[in-house]
């Protein structure tokens, strides 16, 4: 039975860590802007209670380079001093403006509201929507242009670097890069536009207003918790294509900044993605089975047997990908050393959201209550 089970962990292993290293080849930068090249974009950043770093993610994206730009920002009703810093901003360059939310109507989660207002407000052709914590590279917005203009997609996105600090940082959220290349077939996504394929990142979005409205924009995703899948699926159900490029070299973020955060951000919109009813078993038994099992079963073997050498290529299948992606994408050695156990707690939070979510427990995310529903 232990050989069995040594064999499928084998098996769930290799085939993830093969696609990563595929996915690194196609997971690329976006391109350098070519002379001449200068879109009009309209940055749009939501801030609710955003204080510590709005200054910072304003000032970053008016150091925008190559770019026709304006940046607006809307204040979702906070009660620090976040309207008032954009303000003082929007005073020394005529580039800012900060417009406060309106109402909250029923039915809607915050941050999509305030991102449909803002596509409301915005003067150019082109929507770049921008998380109030990500810190733009002054080439950051131009390229991602360019990078829609190259892969002729309605919608682009990227993640930025992700910094992490505290254990459980370091630990779960590393674990979006393994996830997102490990499972998703970036090639199909390209050739396809097959909502099955949606991906994304909500911190950075790029598209044309044009196909924006055409698939409803934010309207269309109006209660979802979780932009970073929505918005590509409302794009791809419209008939537009959606694509990806890696962005940490010229993005960065900070999303979170300690264990409750984490565990509150990253369950808050679980049941929308990994742990949607009809995927969360199948998803965990692939998880558990090709990344926690082989270092259980190696623990569990008589050394040097069939068993213990079949779960050693398992294991080292599992840890592949997180050591290919190490640098490029600044992940710590403690993120990939503890790789199984990431993923054995990213699994019991999965659970935890999903449980939450069928006894009708609220996510509570910027001080307001939420009651996802399960995809």
């Amino acid at each position: 039975m232990l050989l069995a089970f040594a064999i499928a962990a084998l098996l769930l292993a290799a085939i993830p860590a093969l696609l990563f290293l595929r996915n690194l080849q196609l997971y690329t930068p976006p391109p350098v802007v070519a002379a001449g090249f200068k879109p009009a974009v309209s940055v749009l950043i939501p801030a609710r209670n955003e204080e510590a770093v709005i200054a910072r993610a304003v000032r970053a994206a008016l150091a925008s380079r190559n770019v026709d730009l304006e940046v607006i920002v809307l204040d979702d009703h906070s009660a620090d001093r976040t309207a008032e810093i954009v303000a003082q901003i929007a005073a020394e360059d005529p580039r800012v403006s900060v417009h406060t939310a309106p109402a909250l109507p029923p039915g809607w989660s915050g941050k999509q509201h305030a991102c449909a207002a803002l596509a409301r407000l915005a003067t150019k052709p082109t929507l770049c929507f921008v998380d109030a914590d990500v810190e733009l590279h002054p080439d950051a917005v131009s390229r991602l242009a360019a990078f829609q203009s190259v892969s002729k997609s309605a919608l682009v996105s990227g993640f930025p670097r992700q910094q992490t600090v505290t254990f459980l940082e370091q630990l779960l959220l590393p674990l979006m890069h393994f996830v997102l290349l490990g499972f998703l077939p970036v090639s199909r996504m390209r050739m396809s536009t097959a909502p099955s394929y949606s991906a994304g990142c909500g911190q950075l979005f790029l598209a044309d207003r044009a196909s924006y409205e055409a698939a409803g924009g934010h309207s269309a995703i109006h209660a979802s918790l979780h932009d970073g899948i929505a918005l590509p699926r409302a794009f791809r159900q419209a008939g537009f294509a959606t694509d990806l490029c890696d962005m940490a070299g010229l993005a960065s973020c900070r999303m979170y900044h300690n264990a409750a955060e984490v565990w509150a951000g990253l369950s808050k919109n679980a049941t929308e993605g990994l742990a949607a009813p009809k995927r969360i078993v199948p998803i965990t038994a692939l998880l558990f089975i090709g990344q926690v099992l082989p270092l259980a079963i190696l623990a569990g073997s008589a050394a040097l047997s069939a068993t213990f050498l079949i779960a050693a290529v398992a294991a080292v299948f599992a840890y592949l990908p997180r050591v290919a992606g190490r640098t490029r994408f600044g992940h710590t050695w403690l993120s990939v050393a503890l790789h199984p156990l990431g993923i054995a707690v990213l699994l019991i939070l999965q659970w935890y959201a999903l449980v939450r979510s069928l006894t009708g427990g609220p996510a509570q995310w910027k001080g307001r209550s939420y009651h996802a529903t399960p995809a």
